[in-house]
């Protein structure tokens, strides 16, 4: 009797559902989660580390020169930013894809019903990525070095333009991943990939922005990836870095403070559908 009527007993919590320290420590554990998954996936490690060294190496080679006649400088204080950027926005992609799988198995409407705290798989996706763009820049930032490329501005500049990237790529993934609460679709976000790809080489990047046509300059000159290059073209090699900077934070602070509110919606739609 004594057993049955145990059975029926609330199960005592150590912590409430909605507490900070349970919140900790349910995103730390889907944060393993997540980045183990992805560790273990060989298509996303080549296409998030090896495919953007490859095409670093390409544009290096067939534009190089072309960049150090305009620019004057090494190609690399462009080039390796540049890549850095793309590595970080097009991993939002791969990432954004695997939510779409979670999501159509039912993995995200069984991980709602479990005794975890609500926000944490929202908050444990934001750190897998800052992770991912964390270690896809150094791996970057390393192959330019190995080519040639150098800092000379110090270590707190280092430290600063590995930072950009890691803001800048956050707030794409907030805009690539609200994209893919709303659709089942993996065509709406691979065109959003598009988009992105298009601001990176129609950017300051590769050519200076007079050397596009001039009906497309102003376009180049203030688009959000031209900003970020700027900026970490300035703590590299030298050369304007507060307005760029700037500027990189107020695009990445208005994209993301777009996304909030419907990615916060659309995930908690997706976990109880």
């Amino acid at each position: 009797m004594a057993t049955r009527e145990a059975e029926f007993l609330p199960v005592r919590r150590q912590y409430p559902e909605n507490s900070v320290r349970l919140l900790v420590r349910n995103t730390l554990v889907q944060t393993k989660r997540i980045l183990t998954r992805w560790a273990r996936d060989l298509v996303t490690v080549l296409e998030a580390l090896v495919l953007p060294i490859l095409m670093m190496l390409t544009l290096n080679i067939v534009l190089g020169h072309l960049i150090y006649a305009a620019t004057k400088d090494s190609a690399l204080y462009s080039i390796v930013a540049l890549i850095a950027l793309g590595g970080a926005i097009s991993g939002s992609t791969f990432a954004a894809l695997d939510l779409i799988r979670e999501r159509s198995s039912g993995l995200l409407s069984r991980l709602w019903v479990l005794p975890v705290h609500r926000a944490s798989g929202v908050l444990s996706r934001i750190v897998a990525e800052a992770a991912r763009i964390v270690v896809t820049t150094v791996v970057m930032l390393g192959a330019g070095v190995i080519l040639g490329f150098r800092f000379r501005q110090g270590v707190i500049a280092i430290l600063m333009w590995i930072s950009v990237p890691v803001i800048f790529g956050m707030a794409f993934a907030a805009l690539i991943t609200t994209v893919a609460l709303y659709t089942a679709k993996t065509l709406v976000v691979e065109a959003v990939e598009l988009v992105t790809l298009v601001l990176i080489f129609f950017s300051t990047g590769l050519f200076p922005v007079h050397q596009y046509p001039g009906w497309v300059q102003p376009v180049v000159a203030h688009q959000p990836v031209s900003y970020a290059v700027a900026a970490m073209r300035g703590l590299s090699a030298g050369g304007p870095v507060l307005a760029p900077m700037i500027a990189t934070l107020l695009w990445s602070a208005g994209i993301a403070a777009a996304c909030v509110v419907p990615m916060a919606i659309g995930y908690r739609r997706a976990s109880t559908h």
